[in-house]
């Protein structure tokens, strides 16, 4: 099991940007995608970002495409969701999540079988 850890969140102007990461510990030597779902209040949970073991796969929601960018350092076992040109239904809670799946990033959260606390994200006007 892998234990997941947000920081990053906060409140931001529309426009802006934000950096989230996802430190990982524990069986952190097994191969393992990982991702990012956001949920907002009344919403279901939203898939936003995934990256392969190696970084070589990445794959993102269709609501965030050319705006945010996913990436990992394995050496520091973290991941990073650069999030840019953000706007208002931006606004959620923001989970990082880790799949046993290390090839292919999924982006369903039933994959997904280690997950972080989450990190609010607020964007105003």
């Amino acid at each position: 099991q892998v234990q997941l850890v947000e920081s990053g969140g906060g409140v931001v102007q529309a426009g802006g940007s934000l950096r989230l990461s996802c430190a990982a510990s524990g069986r952190t030597f097994i191969p393992y995608s990982m991702g990012w779902f956001r949920q907002a209040p009344g919403k279901e949970r939203e898939f936003v970002a995934a990256i392969s073991w190696s970084g070589t796969n990445t794959r993102y929601g269709d609501s965030v495409k050319g705006r945010f960018t996913i990436s990992r350092d394995n050496a520091k076992n973290t991941m990073y969701l650069q999030m840019n040109s953000l706007k208002l239904e931006d606004t959620a809670v923001y989970n990082c999540a880790a799949s046993p799946r290390s090839v292919i990033p999924p982006s369903t959260s039933d994959a997904y079988s280690s997950w972080g606390q989450g990190t609010q994200v607020t964007v105003s006007s």
